[in-house]
């Protein structure tokens, strides 16, 4: 038994401050629940002239990742820095180095999470990553260790704060969608660049690991149907409303016998759907188990205090396991081999929005070419367009396969009736 575990942290900055503040403000419980002291001894940083103002004993400052991950007294390394090449490199080695890792890089674990999990069994250290999906919400280990004895059939959430903030004053407030893009960044919501963001690949990263993890399946962050949010119409948002429903970025995971199909793309939910009364930064994780059923996980998706949370959650589980001597057991390689579910096995519901000619026989003749398709409509409106010469149609479906609906779509392209098809979402929820 140890009593002073000594942690290097590489990064500085916003959440590597709180990981220094929890572990500071929370000193005396920490130590009750692992038996030993953790604390902070080295920290990574860009600018070693720049003022810090931390809590607690002296923190050495060192703008050399070799000076932590070399360092014999330092036992865990917590990985806040981001990146992914130079950063798999530097964890890496620290493994080699018989050093644990608990990283909030949701990037690099689902491009390179296999290479590090065999890092891990290899060397016999830990490495926990629940900071790298959802925040503050322990969803990972509700997967892992939580629901490890159900069978999960579906996941299916809000991961990614920066576009469920965007949708939902779109929707109350009616505004553009680059204005609101605007705002979050101005409110420290958004990145500077938030391609990663609204173009959905953040939440595809954090389905990928999900998929993983859930269905005990090496899955890949190209399996993931992807479409972001980036010029999304207030038009939509306004019909989806008429239509009862709400427009949300989400993710989904879905495993049967045929195999998985994983995507990110806005969806329409029923209003009264759980997931579309989660508004601005959070973020939710609905899970279908089969012995369990449904189960829902809320909270903050980002930001200092929830993710430096994750973080030292996971810190104390591998102190724990230093204290025990149980330290490399904490992954189980995937049992089941990929296996991707092919368009015609992929059924859901859809809505369109299109622009027609102002003709008689325009919706006898779209629903001529939906139906040689086998595809059926839950609901249509059909409303007058800016140009006299049109009409404004919005059309959900009833379940279909996604080929047999990207064959009734390309008819539909070919139709000279068809003006513009303006929007194609995922409908999730309700008649199936």
């Amino acid at each position: 038994m140890k009593d002073t575990i000594r942690v290097g942290l590489l990064g500085l900055g916003t959440v590597g401050t709180g990981v220094i503040e929890i572990l500071h403000n929370n000193k005396e419980s920490i130590k009750h629940k692992t038996g030993c002291e953790v604390k902070v001894t080295k920290a990574l940083v860009h600018d070693l002239n720049k003022s810090r103002d931390l809590p607690g004993d002296k923190v050495e400052l060192t703008d050399s990742y070799e000076d932590i991950i070399n360092d014999g007294n330092i036992d865990v390394i917590v990985e806040v820095m981001g990146g992914i090449d130079h950063t798999l490199q530097v964890l890496l080695q620290a493994m080699e180095n018989k050093k644990h890792i608990v990283s909030a890089n949701k990037d690099l674990v689902a491009e390179h999470g296999e290479e590090l999990f065999d890092a891990a069994v290899r060397n016999k250290t830990d490495l926990y990553y629940e900071a790298s999906v959802a925040g503050g919400i322990p969803i990972i280990r509700s997967i892992v260790d939580g629901l490890s004895s159900d069978n999960i059939r579906k996941m299916m959430g809000i991961v990614n704060g920066t576009t469920n903030y965007i949708l939902t004053k779109m929707s109350q407030d009616g505004s553009d969608f680059d204005d609101v893009l605007k705002e979050a960044q101005d409110l420290g919501f958004a990145e500077a660049d938030p391609t990663a963001d609204v173009d959905g690949l953040d939440a595809a990263r954090k389905m990928t690991i999900l998929s993983i993890l859930g269905f005990s399946m090496p899955t890949r962050l190209d399996d993931v149907k992807l479409k972001g949010i980036r010029g999304m119409s207030t038009a939509d948002i306004a019909y989806a409303d008429k239509l009862g429903y709400a427009i949300k970025l989400i993710g989904i995971a879905e495993h049967d016998e045929e195999g998985i199909a994983l995507s990110v793309e806005p969806s329409l939910l029923p209003k009264s759907h759980p997931l579309s009364s989660v508004h601005d930064e959070f973020n939710a994780v609905y899970v279908y188990g089969d012995a369990v059923g449904e189960t829902m996980f809320y909270g903050p998706g980002a930001g200092k205090g929830p993710t430096a949370t994750a973080v030292v959650s996971d810190l104390i589980a591998v102190v724990k396991n230093i204290q025990l001597g149980t330290n490399g057991n904490n992954y189980v390689h995937p049992q089941h081999e990929r296996k991707l579910k092919s368009k015609a096995d992929t059924y859901t519901k859809k809505y369109l929005r299109l622009h027609v000619l102002d003709k008689p026989g325009i919706l006898m003749e779209l629903t001529r070419a939906f139906a040689e398709k086998d595809i059926s409509f839950d609901q249509i409106i059909q409303q007058p367009a800016d140009s006299m010469e049109e009409r404004e149609l919005m059309m959900v479906t009833h379940s279909v396969n996604e080929e047999s609906f990207e064959e009734a779509m390309e008819t539909l392209r070919n139709l000279p009736s068809v003006v513009s098809i303006d929007s194609v979402f995922r409908v999730e929820g309700g008649d199936e």
